[in-house]
């Protein structure tokens, strides 16, 4: 029997429930009274359970009413997404849309895109990786990801398609208590070179021996940014680290930014793209994440120009 069951059954019933009345039910779906009712004692007779007590002027949920109502809701809700879903393939949508960041991408602008890409494709699941160096164009290469965001590194994967997104503004930094932080700026190379540089290493091959802004001999590999953060906030060494992640530290005290010799002016920059494969171009939820990263990379290159001068 409960095989028997159909979608426009348990709509009936969530409309009866919601309108508190068979007669309001019918109204909203455009249907007599008696049809309401005659579907939902169909209903009831199929699950072997009653919906509603008839005893009073207006139908009551009973205790398993209210039970089935929520069951009822997921079910519909679920058929929706299904057929909204299976419109958005049949027009080239994708059906969800996995992204690789690099670590060094201002989180806040990521934040702001993804929030308007859940508004724009509510019925598109959105899977975020981060990695470092070559670890984004390894994920895309793979294939795990259709979509990535990667620092401007030199890799022979002409299978890959760059699309610039904006410049992040990168500093030097170091703990107040360091040694380095008591010498004038700018600071030289050569006293750089005599402390410890803690730097991002990278855990693919595509990327081997390419290096950015690493000015020591002296250096610590970490393949994570918080742990770099970590150390150098308590003191370790020094290291580049994106102006967002520790803008705060520098306004309160906890680190130092290093003015360096022959920087250009406003700090290094690292360059950052959106990048595919040619042979896998991004769908309309992929495009339209990558214009709303241009926008917002766009505006944020205007504010550093400013800024620097």
């Amino acid at each position: 029997m409960l095989d028997g069951l159909s979608l426009d059954q348990l709509r009936t019933f969530i409309a009866a429930a919601e309108e508190g009345s068979f007669s309001a039910a019918g109204r909203r779906l455009g249907r007599a009274q008696s049809v309401v009712s005659q579907t939902i004692t169909n209903l009831e007779t199929q699950l072997g359970v009653n919906l509603f007590e008839r005893a009073g002027r207006y139908p009551k949920l009973t205790d398993q009413g209210r039970l089935m109502l929520g069951d009822a809701r997921a079910i519909t809700h679920g058929i929706n997404l299904l057929k909204a879903r299976a419109k958005g393939m049949a027009a080239g949508l994708e059906p969800e849309l996995s992204v690789v960041i690099d670590v060094m991408f201002p989180m806040r602008l990521l934040t702001e895109a993804a929030a308007g890409f859940g508004e724009e494709f509510p019925n598109t699941p959105l899977r975020i990786y981060v990695e470092a160096l070559g670890g984004v164009a390894q994920a895309v290469l793979e294939g795990r990801c259709g979509l990535g965001v990667m620092g401007s590194l030199t890799l022979d994967t002409p299978e890959l398609v760059r699309e610039r997104l904006l410049g992040v503004k990168m500093v030097f930094v170091v703990a107040p208590g360091h040694p380095l932080a008591a010498l004038p700026s700018p600071v030289s190379d050569c006293d750089l070179a005599q402390h410890i540089q803690m730097v991002l290493t990278d855990r693919t091959e595509l990327s081997k021996g390419q290096e950015f802004k690493v000015l020591s001999p002296r250096n610590w590999r970490l393949a994570d940014l918080s742990a770099k953060h970590a150390f150098l906030r308590g003191g370790l060494g020094w290291g580049g680290m994106p102006f967002d992640m520790v803008e705060g530290d520098i306004a309160e005290g906890r680190l130092v930014e290093l003015k360096t010799q022959d920087v250009e002016p406003g700090g290094p920059i690292m360059p950052m793209s959106a990048t595919y494969r040619s042979a896998a171009p991004p769908g309309p939820a992929g495009r339209w994440l990558i214009d709303r990263l241009k926008a917002l990379g766009a505006a944020e290159d205007r504010m550093m120009a400013a800024y620097a001068a």
